[in-house]
């Protein structure tokens, strides 16, 4: 029987939790995208404690005009400046079951260029 895209998803993001693990060191920074919105969180897993968060929902975007890979490279610049702030440097990505195209490469590009090493 066919998946669909979510279950599809959701199988592949099981299968890389099983090797991606955040510690206090080097803390996993995840990424959810929905259909309008992409969303970024750097986790440490030991303590299950989110260290730094952001999102494309947040004020500066409500009249920022550009596409959305655009607004993705934007996040990741905010992310990785509010990483270095809290003295993370080095993370893990996890891509979340996504392929790394289009807006997610957009955002760990942006998210490099800014100084997070992954």
């Amino acid at each position: 029987m066919a998946l669909t895209k979510i279950e599809r998803r959701k199988r592949l993001k099981k299968r890389i939790r099983k090797k991606i693990k955040g510690t206090p060191e080097r803390p996993r920074m995840c990424v959810f995208r929905s259909n309008k919105h992409i969303y970024v969180q750097i986790i440490d897993d030991t303590k299950h404690h989110t260290l730094v968060a952001t999102s494309s929902r947040i004020a500066l975007f409500k009249n920022f005009k550009g596409t959305k890979t655009q607004i993705a490279a934007e996040v990741g610049k905010i992310i990785a400046e509010k990483a270095l702030k809290k003295g993370i440097i080095k993370v893990v990505f996890d891509r979340n079951g996504y392929k790394y195209h289009g807006r997610v490469k957009a955002l760990a590009d942006s998210a490099r260029s800014n100084g997070l090493l992954f």
